[in-house]
């Protein structure tokens, strides 16, 4: 398979986000991806990481359907989702922070002052090589989480 890179922007600041010309639907045979539905984690102590997520990102809880197995949800804006799967998880350390979910935050300042006044442990915030400030963190069960202030984005 032939490796192509993706259209980078003119002001080097964030990448093109439309699709590359030949990613359209039709070339999919009519399948589109149009957005990120839901992000799912594995929880070791689900009640822990319900009060982590309301508490400490404020995210808002949603119903979850009557799934076989305990769970949580999240709304993350208007569309995403975090789902919270509660079952035993691997104890042999956190995932590599390559591995993390990223959320957008409107103050970085404040994320970061919120963190502090909660005791949270957290690295940043460092500029990416693009100027955009992250900050990172771990839930609970050592998940990677970055927080990202990026401005002029819908």
């Amino acid at each position: 398979m032939e490796e192509t890179s993706l259209p980078q922007a003119s002001n080097g600041k964030h990448p093109d986000r439309s699709l590359p010309p030949d990613a359209s639907a039709a070339s999919l045979g009519g399948m589109k991806v149009v957005q990120l539905n839901h992000v799912a984690i594995p929880v070791a102590d689900l009640e822990a990481s319900i009060t982590f997520f309301r508490t400490i990102l404020g995210l808002e809880p949603m119903p979850r359907p009557d799934f076989d197995f305990p769970g949580a949800w999240f709304r993350l804006g208007p569309h995403q989702e975090l789902h919270l799967i509660g079952k035993a998880v691997n104890a042999a350390g956190p995932l590599p922070r390559e591995r993390h979910t990223a959320l957008r935050v409107i103050d970085i300042t404040a994320a970061r002052a919120h963190l502090e006044a909660h005791g949270i442990p957290f690295t940043g915030p460092t500029p990416r090589p693009d100027g955009v400030p992250q900050i990172f963190l771990r839930d609970p069960d050592g998940h990677a989480f970055e927080l990202t202030q990026i401005d002029g984005i819908g």
